[in-house]
C-alpha cells in the first residue's frame, strides 16, 4: 500500500543525542527513533462538502501537505504514515509527488478511525512484499492530518515524556463550563476547572505499548463495528414475493407499507422464477439481500423456497453476505381448520439448516389473520417488525424457528 515509485532505499538517519533542555524554537536533538501516523480518512460530511477536509485548498495548497510539511521540518522524525481512505489513496500519493513530499508514506485505512491508526501502525512493522519498507520507530506520533499547525516544541515534549513514560499527549485548560448530572438526568453541579485538562493531539506512545493495545484490544472492538455496519448496510431493501391470490397480494401490499417506515427499499413482487420475472431481476441484479416469502397454501411452498434458494445460489448472491429469507404464514384463524400444517414447519426446518450452509438464513413468521380489520393490521405492523429485527441482527440461531404474531 505505499506510494507508488518511492525508492526503496530512501537514505534514513537516527538523530544523534542532544540537549533536551534546550528552548522552544532552537533544534532539537533525540536519541531515540520516532515514526508520526496521520489519520486522514475523513470524508468532509461535517463540512458538508464532497471534497475531503485534508484535500481543501489552503493558500492553494491541500491541507494535508501542509501537515506533512510541519512534520517533515521536523528532523528527527524519520517517516510519516499518512492514512487514507481507498477512494483517496491515489490523490493521496499525487499530492506527495506534487509537493516532494519525501518522509511520507500512504497506507489504506479501515472503517473506523481505530481501525485506520493501526492499519498506520502495522505499515511500520509488517514488511511486505513489492512495498516500501519501513523501520519500527521506538515512539510513534499520533496526530490528525487536518492540523497543520503543530510546532516542533511540542512534537519534541510529547516524544520525550512517551519515551520515558510510556506514553504522553498534549493537553489544555478547560474554556468550557463543564457540568454533572444526576441519576434523574438534572444538572446536580458545575466541575472546578482548575482541576480538569481537555485531552487533544498531538499524542505519543513507545511503539510496542500501542502496538499492543491495538492489537489485543481495538482490533476486537473495530470487528464488531464493522459488523455492525455491514449488518446495516445489507438492512436497507427487502423484496417481498406473493403469489396470486388475493389473500398473498394483500398481506403484501400491508407488509410493504409498514417497511417502507423503516427502509429505504421495498419491492413487491409476484412469484415468478422465468428470465423476464420481475423476481429474477431483483436477485441477480444484487440489489436485495433480503427476501419476504409470503406463503397462504402449503401446496407449492416447499418447492417454491427450494427454487429461490436456487436462483440465489445461481447468481452467488450469498457468496460475500448471508442472504435472509423470512417465510410469513397467514393463518385463518375464522377458518375451521389450521390452514398450516405442522409437518411443513418441520421441514422448513431442516430446509433452513441445509440452506444455512451456503449462508442463506431462513427464518418462519406466523401472522394470525381473522376479519377484524384492525387486528390484521396490528398483526402485520407487529411483523414487519420482527421481519426488521431478522433482517438487521441476521442471528443464526434463529434460523427454521417458528415465530408467531
Amino acid at each position: 500500500m505505499a506510494g507508488a515509485g518511492r525508492d526503496s532505499q530512501r537514505h534514513r538517519h537516527r538523530p544523534l543525542a542532544g540537549d533536551r533542555t534546550e528552548q522552544a524554537g532552537q533544534s532539537r536533538e533525540v536519541d531515540f527513533s520516532v515514526a508520526a501516523v496521520l489519520p486522514a480518512s475523513g470524508c468532509g460530511e461535517r463540512m458538508g462538502s464532497t471534497t475531503p477536509k485534508q484535500f481543501c485548498p489552503l493558500l492553494q495548497r491541500p491541507l494535508i501537505s501542509l501537515t506533512l510539511e510541519a512534520f517533515e521540518r521536523v528532523h528527527w522524525i524519520t517517516e510519516v504514515v499518512v492514512v487514507v481512505s481507498q477512494q483517496n489513496f491515489e490523490l493521496m500519493n499525487s499530492v506527495i509527488d506534487q509537493y516532494s513530499h519525501s518522509r511520507a508514506t500512504v497506507v489504506v485505512g479501515g472503517l473506523t478511525r481505530h481501525q485506520s491508526i493501526f492499519n498506520g501502525l502495522k505499515a511500520l512493522v509488517e514488511n511486505r512484499p513489492h512495498e516500501l519498507w519501513l523501520e519500527k520507530p521506538e515512539v510513534v506520533i499520533i496526530h490528525d492530518a487536518v492540523r497543520p499547525f503543530v510546532e516542533e516544541d511540542i512534537l519534541y515534549r510529547v516524544a520525550s515524556a512517551a519515551n520515558e513514560h510510556g506514553a504522553a499527549g498534549a493537553i489544555r485548560p478547560l474554556v468550557s463550563t463543564v457540568v454533572a448530572t444526576n441519576p434523574e438526568g438534572y444538572l446536580d453541579h458545575s466541575l472546578e476547572r482548575s482541576k480538569y485538562r481537555a485531552s487533544e493531539m498531538p499524542q505519543a506512545f513507545t511503539f510496542d505499548v500501542i502496538y499492543r493495545a491495538y492489537e489485543q484490544v481495538t482490533y476486537k472492538r473495530d470487528l464488531y463495528a464493522a459488523e455492525s455496519i455491514i449488518k446495516e448496510s445489507l438492512s436497507k431493501s427487502v423484496c417481498i414475493i406473493t403469489g396470486m391470490q388475493e389473500e398473498q397480494i394483500q398481506l403484501g401490499i400491508l407488509l410493504q407499507e409498514d417497511l417502507q417506515l423503516v427502509m429505504k427499499q421495498v419491492d413487491l413482487l409476484t412469484w415468478s422464477l422465468s428470465k423476464e420475472s420481475g423476481c429474477v431481476q431483483a436477485i441477480t441484479s444484487k440489489q436485495h439481500y433480503n427476501f419476504i416469502y409470503i406463503n397462504v397454501n402449503s401446496f407449492k411452498m416447499h418447492q417454491e423456497i427450494v427454487q429461490l434458494m436456487e436462483a440465489v445460489e445461481n447468481v452467488k448472491l450469498s457468496a460475500l453476505y448471508p442472504v435472509v429469507v423470512t417465510v410469513v404464514h397467514l393463518n385463518n384463524m375464522d377458518a375451521a381448520s389450521f390452514s398450516v400444517r405442522m409437518d411443513d414447519f418441520t421441514n422448513i426446518k431442516q430446509l433452513a439448516k441445509e440452506a444455512s450452509r451456503k449462508n442463506i438464513l431462513i427464518y418462519s413468521l406466523l401472522i394470525n389473520s381473522t376479519k377484524s380489520t384492525d387486528k390484521i393490521h396490528e398483526s402485520v405492523k407487529q411483523g414487519a417488525s420482527i421481519i426488521e429485527s431478522l433482517i438487521k441482527q441476521r442471528s443464526p440461531a434463529l434460523i427454521g424457528q417458528l415465530l408467531v404474531v
